[in-house]
């Protein structure tokens, strides 16, 4: 069974095409990279799986079922825009997380925050933002889930940030999960990728494992992009 189909799906906005006709099978894991400009239809498409939006046409099955409470529970999210309250401290947010998430992993959570060299009793907003990212990651990774969801985890940081983001989905993501990584970063995310899905105008152009892909085109994934969207 695909951890993730997509059948014929289509979400229209005020009779604007976000997403047209798109079908798409995704499997367990996998690291994959959801790969387009901005306003291509890929958050669009984020939210559709985390049930967040509702489909025009078509459909979206996540384990065979239709998105809702049961998805909820294997799908690990990290949206774009922080939803977090920034007025808490850093150990009340992990207490509401284990509270709130049954498969929350509170100690994952505390070591990998520990490594960070932060104290737990500081609040959110005394922290830079490359910090606060840091923690929204350790949050969302420390759920013992089958499919995590990073939307431009990477937009806005600095190199060394995105060095650790990445780093940290590498080191803390069993063999069997899979990750859907959003960006428009492709240079910064491409290394860790077994396969990309290059979406367009809302269309799928383009599904295939990276490494075949490199060997085909005799290039990086950036590159081949770029030839293909005239970046």
């Amino acid at each position: 069974m695909n951890l993730i189909e997509c059948k014929k799906l289509t979400k229209k906005f005020d009779n604007k095409i976000i997403l047209d006709n798109v079908n798409l099978k995704i499997s367990q894991g996998k690291i994959i990279g959801l790969l387009g400009k901005n306003g291509t239809g890929k958050t669009t498409l984020i939210k559709l799986i985390n049930d967040l939006l509702t489909p025009t046409t078509g459909e979206i099955l996540i384990k065979g079922k239709k998105p809702g409470i049961l998805s909820k529970e294997i799908v690990s999210y990290l949206p774009e825009r922080t939803y977090l309250d920034k007025n808490m401290k850093v150990i009340n947010i992990i207490k509401y997380f284990k509270k709130f998430y049954k498969n929350f992993d509170e100690q994952k959570a505390l070591n990998l925050i520990k490594k960070l060299n932060l104290d737990v009793n500081q609040k959110l907003n005394k922290m830079s933002k490359g910090m606060q990212e840091k923690i929204q990651l350790i949050l969302v990774m420390s759920r013992n889930a089958e499919l995590y969801i990073l939307d431009e985890p990477l937009g806005g940081v600095d190199p060394a940030t995105r060095d650790y983001i990445l780093d940290t989905i590498l080191s803390n993501v069993n063999k069997t999960a899979t990750v859907l990584i959003s960006t428009h970063l492709i240079s910064d995310v491409e290394k860790i990728l077994d396969e990309v899905i290059f979406i367009d105008e809302g269309k799928i152009k383009l599904i295939s494992p990276t490494d075949e892909l490199r060997e085909k085109e005799r290039a990086s994934i950036d590159e081949i992009f770029r030839r293909l969207f005239k970046c």
